[in-house]
This record gives structure tokens, sequence and C-alpha cells, in this order.
């Protein structure tokens, strides 16, 4: 399992984020690996999370290579940081796609949860 897959799989066994109590919207995850399109979709419905593999419609679509979606899902990339430098592309609500960033694990907290310091 990557840990793309494993980031995903987290939210949709968490299900619910207290973070996002106030937030309703989608996103669509396009994340590229060569010629190969890995698409996740995410609904939130007042922190509610539902996480699938589609390619459904959504009102914010973020693309990402393959590299910086495992780099982002092990804490060691900020997502701010690569909308900044042209590694992510978003597409519709920015705002929206800013909050998805503190889903992402920090470095420090990826750390911890490995038993390093």
């Amino acid at each position: 399992m990557t840990a793309t897959s494993a980031f995903f799989e987290r939210l949709t066994v968490a299900g619910q984020d207290p973070r996002f109590s106030n937030v309703c919207g989608s996103v669509r995850f396009d994340i590229r690996d060569g010629d190969r399109l890995e698409q996740w979709l995410l609904n939130i419905d007042h922190g509610r999370m539902r996480v699938t593999r589609s390619a459904g419609p959504a009102e914010t679509v973020i693309r990402v290579s393959a590299e910086v979606a495992e780099a982002m899902a092990r804490g060691e990339v900020n997502g701010l940081a690569a909308i900044t430098r042209g590694e992510i592309l978003v597409d519709g609500d920015l705002a929206m796609a800013l909050r998805i960033g503190r889903l992402f694990p920090r470095a420090s907290e990826q750390a911890d949860s490995d038993g390093r310091k």
C-alpha cells in the first residue's frame, strides 16, 4: 500500500473530523504517475468524510504528481508550499484546497507516530 492510499484509507476509517464541522464540499484528487491517473473523491458534509475512488465531479480539483502526493502523505511536503512552487494545481475553491491541507500529516506528527523524535 502506498502512503497516499494509506492516507485516504485513514480518512475513510476516521469518518469524522471535528475541524471540518462547518465545512461542506467536495474535492477530487487527480494523481498522475506517468500515463496512469489515480482519482480520489472526498466529500465533506459538516465534518463527515466520505472517500471514494471516483472521477466524479467536484467543486475543487487538486492535480498533483504521484511523487508529490506520496511526500505529502508522509508529511514531507507542505501543500501550500507545493502550490506556490507549481507542484500542485488547484481548479475551483482555493480556500477549500488549503483547508484540506490540514488533513495531511506534518513531518513532526509523522515522526511521532513512527516512534521517532
